[in-house]
């Protein structure tokens, strides 16, 4: 369908759940959301859609598996600087009845409506096994390529720990020469998350780290929002 089509679509979710975050309505065998916060996250959570100072989709998923939907945010506070990107997904996730496993796997398209840049696109997939979580992605992106896996080892049943990791390798198509001359093509990068929670309170300690040191630092445009190692430990509690 053209692209005009789609944004005035979503600009319409937009304005229709301006006062809710999530509609939610059942046509038949589907399940039709609209929202402005993100419906859906795949690959056991290792894949979302992009996030703005705007952002508005819908997402249609039927009673065998198969969904389909489509995110469009935005960011920029002028119309000089606006950048507007069309998020557009299918997959199919299944669980099976009285176990703990299922599986996931799927396709997103990322469409810069704004910006004069082919798309991107990624493919993910996704399995949930009693309580451990595994998901795996790999991004073709104009000028690079991304591969991520993750894991979410639930709950530790005696300190009642939560721990997920995640690890990332990007390759570009062609290296960058940094201010000494050294040239940089491919680096990795890591996190591990730690969380518990203790009198009402939840923590979340995060450790994450790249192969990059120093003026390689320059190139670093991976999943952590440092290049360097860096620790961070954040706790929150509900006011009510």
């Amino acid at each position: 369908m053209p692209r005009s089509f789609w944004l005035l679509l979503t600009l319409a979710v937009f304005y229709q759940t301006a006062s809710a975050q999530t509609l939610q309505r059942e046509l038949g065998e589907f399940d039709l959301k609209l929202g402005t916060t993100q419906i859906r996250s795949m690959a056991q959570g290792l894949v979302t859609p992009s996030k703005g100072s705007l952002d508005g989709g819908l997402d249609l998923s039927h009673q065998n598996g198969l969904y389909f939907g489509q995110w469009t945010s935005n960011s920029g506070t002028s119309a000089d600087d606006l950048s507007i990107e069309m998020d557009t997904y299918a997959g199919y996730k299944h669980q099976f009845s009285g176990s703990g496993y299922g599986y996931e796997f799927g396709l997103i398209n990322y469409e810069h409506i704004t910006e004069d840049v082919d798309p991107s696109r990624e493919f993910y997939s996704g399995i949930s096994l009693f309580g451990t979580r595994l998901g795996a992605a790999f991004s073709n992106d104009p000028g690079r390529r991304d591969t991520s896996v993750y894991a979410d080892l639930g709950t530790t049943p005696l300190l009642g720990i939560g721990l997920s990791m995640r690890y990332g390798n990007h390759r570009l198509d062609d290296p960058l020469t940094l201010a000494n001359g050294e040239m940089v093509q491919a680096y990795n990068d890591w996190s591990v998350n730690l969380s518990r929670s203790w009198a009402k309170a939840q923590f979340n300690f995060s450790y994450t780290g790249t192969s990059l040191r120093g003026e390689d630092c320059t190139s670093y445009s991976g999943h952590n929002a440092y290049c360097d190692t860096a620790l961070l430990l954040r706790a929150s509690h509900p006011l009510f």
